[in-house]
């Protein structure tokens, strides 16, 4: 084995236009150097009458590629023809169709696992598609020995269903792209490159993790990448090259590293026992969190807005949608009696922002969900992706203020969640300062802090029913503390209070700072009027 990187290319759908692919590659190679092998996902072969031809010439011996090239079977009937042996032959001098599925490692130690075609919808799977059976006898001899950490490369021609969750969006149709099965294949066999094709972009997803943070042993990060079609009319991405050390050559600690942008694994699901290779068990349920809205209105409508000629606009809060109802009296619940609404200033469809009460500035806002959740962690999907928008008009409203934002959640003795959004000066601090007031007071209160990733999801890291605090920057940067045992109510509060950051110690206690009725109510009509170009809630 050896510790040289391997140069690899990898290829989209080549559709017949070998010419052109290989010319390419020969012009890349003169300006970088000699790449070790070409990956071919999707549709190699064309069913034209000039892509039979161009084949003819490399079939024949009268051209011949200019690198090793390994492809992927028919993705489709008319171009079964050209696979005459499922388990994989040379078709041309430097031409390997790799078969039906299999690893194939190199002398390096490189160990790429592959499958051709698409997933079959029906039994017995046409010679253009896979089976649940191709990939259990694919993923079985790997997983069942006791050293497997993952592959090197995964080549599918399809997409993995649900690849972009948690991540950067892809130029596709989500609804109907991917495949279910692939995404299984994916989670089982944890590639460090996973390339796909068929779908006619190019689409680089962030990286994600194989592991559960806090809760299992830091495991390398997966990368996925799809490629557009050769010579494509738009000039998407169809190459990409990169250089890998086999996984079996590196040193544990290097393979681990988890870079600065990574995510969590879109593939995971909560109260899993087993992976499928059945595209119905892997598709997004229902109801997948605790409290699902299943009332689909749509998201902009307001309950009871409207405007005057005055350009005051007024409203009432509407009734929270088929939300699990709180144990008891909630003052946090829009519907509720006890909230005081005067406090209220901006409704969207699942998520209200309202002043603190007893702020630590004027500016201190809570922005919490309509209906009864307990934490961030019990969100549904739907509330969670508004109660995001939220965040980001803050930060844009705070900016234009020279103002940053420090948000926090204290999942520990309170009922419904508040995350508390604290406008603080960016002159006075910046994030550095920040976390460092935070660690600082932790360690005096013997509090562990853990700093997570940026793009963790905290239902990963802290099930439902789990006490907890976290505080998150502008920087996306983010602080959690599991609650064992005790944990100071006031502690975000003291930390922004501090002499440090905000220097309004007397303010740290909420109860020091109560308004009147009458004051409340100006504060509030204040800071909508402020708020008012920021806040995407109002109709057009």
């Amino acid at each position: 084995m050896s510790d040289q990187p391997i140069r690899v290319l990898a290829c989209g759908d080549v559709e017949g236009k070998l010419n052109a692919l290989f010319s390419r590659v020969q012009n890349i190679q003169k300006k970088t150097g000699q790449f070790d092998l070409l990956l071919c996902m999707g549709e190699f072969f064309g069913t034209s009458t000039e892509a039979e031809s161009e084949w003819q010439q490399y079939k024949t011996g009268a051209k011949k590629a200019p690198i090793h090239t390994y492809i992927l079977g028919a993705a489709s009937h008319d171009t079964t023809k050209n696979f005459t042996n499922a388990d994989g032959c040379e078709l041309a001098e430097n031409i390997t169709y790799l078969g039906r599925r299999g690893v194939f490692t190199g002398v390096s130690g490189l160990q790429i696992a592959y499958v051709s075609g698409r997933e079959a919808q029906q039994e017995p799977a046409p010679s253009h598609c896979f089976s649940s059976k191709d990939l259990s006898a694919l993923v079985t001899p790997l997983v069942s020995s006791s050293t497997f950490r993952g592959v090197d490369i995964l080549l599918t021609s399809q997409w993995p269903r649900g690849v972009w969750r948690y991540g950067n969006n892809p130029d596709v149709n989500t609804k109907f792209c991917g495949s279910g099965s692939v995404a299984a294949l994916a989670e089982q066999l944890k590639p460090r490159y996973h390339f796909a094709a068929l779908e006619g972009v190019h689409y680089e997803r962030l990286p994600y993790r194989n592991h559960v943070v806090l809760q299992e042993n830091a495991q390398h990060v997966s990368r996925f990448i799809a490629l557009a079609t050769v010579n494509n009319p738009a000039k998407k991405k169809y190459l990409y090259a990169f250089n890998v050390v086999p996984m079996k050559s590196l040193d544990v600690q290097e393979l681990v590293k988890q870079p600065q942008d990574v995510t969590e694994n879109p593939y995971r699901r909560k109260d899993e026992s087993k992976t499928s290779f059945n595209a119905a068990d892997t598709e997004e349920p229902a109801a997948q969190f605790f409290f699902d809205l299943n009332d689909k209105r749509g998201g902009k409508k307001r309950a009871e807005s409207d405007r005057r000629g005055d350009g005051e606009r007024h409203f009432q809060p509407k009734q929270p949608r088929k939300h699990a109802p709180p144990p008891g009296p909630c003052w946090f619940c829009l519907a509720s009696p006890q909230v005081e609404k005067q406090l209220v200033f901006s409704i969207g469809s699942h998520c209200y922002l309202a002043l603190a009460k007893g702020g630590l500035t004027p500016h201190h806002v809570l922005l919490l969900p309509i209906g009864h959740s307990q934490s961030v962690v019990e969100l549904s999907e739907e509330v969670m992706e508004e109660m995001e928008k939220y965040k980001k008009a803050l930060r844009c409203f705070y900016s234009s203020r020279g103002d940053s934002c420090v948000m926090f959640e204290r999942n520990y003795k309170s009922q419904h969640l508040q995350l508390q959004v604290v406008p603080v000066p960016s002159q006075r601090c910046c994030t550095e300062d920040l976390k460092e007031a935070f660690m600082v007071q932790a360690e005096e209160q013997q509090i562990e802090l853990m700093e997570i990733p940026q793009h963790t999801d905290l239902k990963q890291i802290a099930p439902p029913g789990t006490p907890y605090f976290y505080v998150e920057f502008d920087s996306g940067e983010k602080l959690f503390h599991r609650v064992r045992k005790h944990f100071p109510l006031q502690f975000g509060r003291e930390v922004l209070a501090s002499e440090a950051v905000l220097n309004i110690p007397t303010r740290a206690d909420w109860r020091e700072c109560k308004q009147t009725k009458e004051e409340e109510e100006k504060n509030c009509k204040e800071i909508k009027k402020e708020f008012e170009s920021f806040d995407f809630t109002w109709d057009q």
